[in-house]
């Protein structure tokens, strides 16, 4: 069983790559060309010495066809190199470590925090379906989903860090501080972060409310329900202790699944805060069509979904008896 997972697996990942490989590859427009715009423009230089500056940068990236491209990128990762960096000029693994902690540190919080908010809203409405609750909750759920992410981040930038200056407008923390476990650095790694939290868990609370209602309302419909009612049991204790202890295990069991599609959707949000995770090195790569860059950043969050995916399998086969027959 483990090895057949593990064997899709790497099919997964090899088939993704492939995927991302040739996007990338194919993107309209001659790169070079428009690199070499832009550093004419940005530095005032002939364009023909722009021209072979930018062509300098691609070094090898662009050598031979694109099926020699493809071999020698499988090559180079299944050596354990993902290559330079073609404007960090720094391998791109030391871009990754780097970046992968500060997006896993406000994902992580913001996956909490949504999961613990919207799991009681969930419960409140399904407890209370013909009240104002279920009216808001829904409503709210649908107004976040058809919000694009980047567009609660701007809104809470320009109220609460340009409009009030509440918060900082960039960076992950105070660049005065020295970088520690010190009391100043993490309060300001904190203060940094509230910003990129807010966004992430706004956009994402109507989600688990919804989900945690749809797998209340089924609990609802069982008879340990309905003997607990009988009982004269407690509204609060037959909320948490029935209904909500049996519709809770979906939604956790997502919790994996949530925090890789977070990783890999953090581009917008990053952006927006200048946050350095991945997301926002992914942004500048796209931009700068930093073709090694952005391979590595999609390798790794493709590692990232498929081991939710296998973390999520475990969860189900431990939590649920059904599930191992």
């Amino acid at each position: 069983m483990l090895q057949k997972k593990l064997f899709l697996a790497l099919i997964t990942v090899l088939i993704a790559l492939s995927i991302t490989f040739a996007l990338i590859r194919n993107i309209p427009g001659d790169v070079i060309y428009s690199r070499a715009l832009t550093i004419a423009s940005e530095e005032g230089i002939p364009f023909d010495i722009a021209y072979e500056r930018a062509l300098g940068l691609y070094g090898q990236t662009l050598e031979g066809s694109i099926f020699s491209q493809y071999f020698r990128y499988i090559k180079n990762i299944a050596s354990g190199s993902l290559g330079e960096s073609i404007f960090y000029k720094i391998p791109v693994i030391q871009i990754v470590l780097k970046a992968l902690p500060w997006t896993a540190f406000v994902v992580s919080i913001s996956v909490m925090l949504s999961f613990f908010i919207g799991t009681r809203l969930g419960m409140l409405v399904a407890w209370k379906r013909k009240s104002f609750s279920n009216t808001f909750v829904t409503g709210y759920a649908s107004i976040t989903d058809a919000t694009p992410d980047f567009i609660t981040a701007l809104i809470l930038l320009i109220i609460f860090a340009i409009n009030l200056g509440w918060f900082p407008l960039k960076g992950a923390y105070d660049i005065s501080l020295t970088p520690g476990f010190n009391g100043p650095f993490v309060i300001s790694v904190l203060y940094h972060a509230v910003l990129p939290v807010s966004a992430y868990t706004i956009e994402s609370i109507g989600g688990w409310a919804l989900m945690m209602k749809g797998s209340a309302v089924d609990v609802l419909g069982e008879d340990y329900i309905t003997a607990a009612r009988a009982k004269g049991l407690k509204e609060r204790r037959i909320i948490r202790k029935y209904m909500g202890a049996n519709a809770i295990l979906p939604p956790f069991t997502s919790l994996a699944i949530v925090f890789a599609g977070m990783l890999g959707g953090a581009a917008l949000i990053e952006g927006t805060f200048a946050y350095p995770g991945m997301g926002f090195f992914l942004g500048a790569a796209i931009g700068m069509r930093d073709y090694t860059l952005i391979q590595g950043l999609f390798l790794f969050t493709t590692l990232g979904m498929v081991m939710a995916n296998m973390v999520t399998d475990l969860m189900y086969y431990i939590l649920d008896p059904r599930v191992r027959g």
